[in-house]
């Protein structure tokens, strides 16, 4: 059977795996962060569908200092062996009870980040529906727990849904802009929503 092209490792892939990373969706974040100055040196962030850890590792190596902190969550245990210093790995559903009082005991957080994506069924309109339902979950998670003058990145399938989310982060926001980083594969239909400057 003949390979797609997301089975072959393309350019992000291959520097990813030279630079150490487990995934290629680091270059994602790291875009944002040169276009938006997301995250300072010592801030506590949140990574939110961590899994399996780029996301984590790069805000480790690039932003923590002995002030910072990073609560990585997700229903998958990070592939990031040993676990960075400043690194707090959290492994359950980030919107349940239990999960929810240690994210409260470690926030509140300076920036919360979220590359997280439903189980998808191949049905774009339900897969869609799927990931504007986390998205929403991820923005009223911001809403209880990112600091005043924080900021907030989260996935989204493109769909029907993408400006009426928007409209709810400029409630808590004084910037929102969609992106799309350059390493999102051409045939993909995500897309990034970024809330700068949490309003007080």
């Amino acid at each position: 059977m003949a390979k797609s092209r997301r089975d072959r490792a393309d350019s992000y892939t291959l520097k990813a795996r030279a630079e150490g990373y487990p995934a290629r969706s680091v270059y994602k974040l790291e875009e944002m962060q040169q276009h938006f100055s997301l995250i300072k040196g010592g801030d506590t962030v949140l990574d939110v569908g961590a899994a399996p850890g780029s996301w984590t590792l790069y805000v480790a190596r690039k932003f923590l200092t002995k002030r910072g902190r990073i609560v990585a969550v997700d229903l998958n245990p990070l592939s990031l062996h040993p676990l960075p210093e400043g690194v707090v790995e959290l492994v359950g559903d980030a919107f349940s009870e239990e999960i929810r009082a240690q994210l409260v005991a470690h926030g509140p957080y300076d920036v919360i980040i979220s590359d997280a994506a439903p189980q998808t069924s191949g049905i774009r309109s339900v897969d869609t529906s799927r990931s504007e339902a986390l998205c929403e979950s991820v923005i009223a998670l911001a809403g209880e727990q990112l600091a005043v003058g924080g900021n907030l990145v989260v996935k989204l399938f493109q769909g029907g849904g993408q400006e009426a989310l928007i409209k709810e982060m400029r409630e808590l926001f004084t910037r929102v802009k969609p992106y799309k980083p350059k390493a999102c594969r051409d045939d993909s239909f995500e897309v990034y929503l970024v809330g700068l400057d949490r309003r007080g």
